[in-house]
């Protein structure tokens, strides 16, 4: 008998000794059809592995971390020229990144896993845009989602102020005031926020709201995400069947690959290498930190948010002449945004999932993402210059000149890809719908319309996996 067949054998009998006892195949998350073990279909566990290297990373920062502002003078005021005193926040961050034993590694791995963490929400919120994988009966699950990614931007702005730079303060400062002057909901939340109006007042807010309400929330959304994966299954790819069906049955889900130990092994796979390599760059390029809040001797610098906020605060730089964009106006265009996100599976009723079928909603997110990045760069080229929005006099291209261009080629290149495809989709379909009677034509036999087809021989419809039909199994 050969090494590896003696040890794949006794490594089975070891797996099912530890299944039986535990009883790990009713707790294990659900089998998952092969054609997942792809990276594309798992962007929320990224997210997720992302998340627990916060938990950790932010556990261990806390043994050494002090949330005061009160003024300490140790060594660290000293070691940066300057006799002054320093909060004890910024103080304790200092001591993290230059005592501790891999203190900067640690803190910096815990900056960047941040960044990290927002970037694969975002591949994860636009890959399940793209493929329609809020549609029916997933609904329920893309508004958890919407409130997951909600709360892990409350998660960055709340941590942004704890190493208590000048920087960080001011930027925190301006999110507030756009916070509290949000329509409606400003009142409700300004109490929260503001507390008695001292520094030391915000800090503690900060600090509570980033460890400990807001990952409470996350924990309980999460869980919330996965029951709803459970109760549906992973999204199937996106079809342009409208009778293509979005979860799987219980026989289908026992031919699928077990969640333990093949799709766990997987997936740490992935989490391991994403680790790797944000300590690596952590390592290769370890956060400075810059001079604490109140060092008047110090330069001030430009306040500017974190990237995923620049387009927020590039938009306080438009102006009418001589008049600003109010900040109730900035920040409803951000509630409008997060409202159409939020309710977007009762926008878009289409039964239809694949990209191509819905040129309107590509075009509404494509246009959204366009926006976000161009003024993201914009306020990190440019920050606090103000824009003419519709002013001519002066010489300068208003905003709708500069941006509408973009938006217009933008819609005509979706509307000729969908012209083009539709062309060539309806001439697939007359080829192949005799090959498949009852699939395609208007009798068709589908769940609502059970009846269809009766008082003929109908031929066997393709399985879901099948391919040589175009919108017929995954993908076509």
């Amino acid at each position: 008998m050969s090494f590896s067949r003696w040890y794949n054998r006794n490594l089975n009998r070891i797996w099912t000794f530890v299944e039986d006892r535990t009883g790990m195949k009713k707790w294990a998350l659900r089998p998952q059809p092969e054609f997942t073990f792809k990276p594309s279909y798992w962007t929320g566990a990224f997210v997720a592995t992302a998340f627990l290297y916060q938990v950790v990373s932010g556990a261990l920062l806390l043994l050494y971390y002090e949330p005061s502002v009160n003024p300490t003078l140790t060594a660290c005021g000293q070691a940066v020229g300057t006799l002054s005193v320093s909060p004890a926040a910024w103080c304790s961050t200092f001591y993290i990144i230059n005592s501790v034993p891999m203190g900067s590694l640690l803190l910096s791995s815990h900056l960047y896993g941040a960044y990290a963490m927002i970037f694969l929400m975002l591949v994860h919120f636009y890959r399940g845009y793209y493929m329609g994988a809020y549609k029916k009966p997933r609904e329920f699950s893309w508004m958890v989602g919407t409130l997951l990614m909600l709360a892990t931007l409350g998660m960055g702005f709340t941590g942004y102020l704890l190493p208590y730079t000048a920087l960080s303060y001011g930027a925190t400062d301006v999110g507030i005031v756009l916070a509290v002057r949000t329509p409606y909901l400003g009142n409700l939340i300004a109490p929260f926020l503001l507390g008695n109006g001292t520094p030391q007042s915000l800090l503690s807010r900060m600090f509570t709201a980033h460890v400990l309400l807001i990952p409470v929330a996350l924990g309980a959304l999460l869980y919330a995400h996965i029951a709803l994966f459970e109760s549906h299954g992973i999204a199937p790819p996106a079809s342009s069947d409208p009778s293509q069906r979005r979860r799987f049955t219980e026989k289908e889900d026992k031919k699928h690959v077990p969640f333990m130990p093949h799709i766990f092994f997987y997936m740490t796979k992935w989490a391991l290498l994403y680790i790797g390599i944000l300590i690596g760059i952590a390592a290769l390029w370890p956060w400075n930190l810059p001079t604490y809040y109140g060092n008047t001797a110090a330069v001030q610098p430009v306040i500017i948010p974190d990237w995923y906020f620049l387009w927020l605060f590039k938009m306080l730089d438009f102006v009418n002449g001589t008049t600003p964009i109010p900040a109730p106006d900035a920040m409803a265009i951000g509630v409008v945004i997060l409202l159409f996100v939020l309710f977007l599976p009762f926008l878009d009723r289409s039964p239809r999932t694949h990209p191509r079928d819905r040129p309107l909603f590509i075009f509404i997110g494509t246009s959204l993402l366009e926006f976000f990045m161009l003024l993201s760069v914009w306020g990190e080229m440019e920050p606090s210059i103000q824009i003419q929005l519709f002013t001519y006099t002066n010489g300068l291209v208003p905003i709708i000149w500069r941006l509408g261009p973009i938006f217009v080629l933008n819609a005509l290149a979706i509307g000729l890809f969908h012209r083009r495809y539709m062309r060539s989709y309806r001439q697939r379909l007359e080829r192949r719908t005799p090959s498949y009677p009852g699939v395609y034509g208007p009798t068709a036999v589908t769940s609502e319309n059970p009846s269809a087809g009766r008082g003929r021989p109908a031929a066997a419809a393709p399985s879901m996996g099948s391919v040589g039909a175009p919108g017929v199994g995954y993908g076509k």
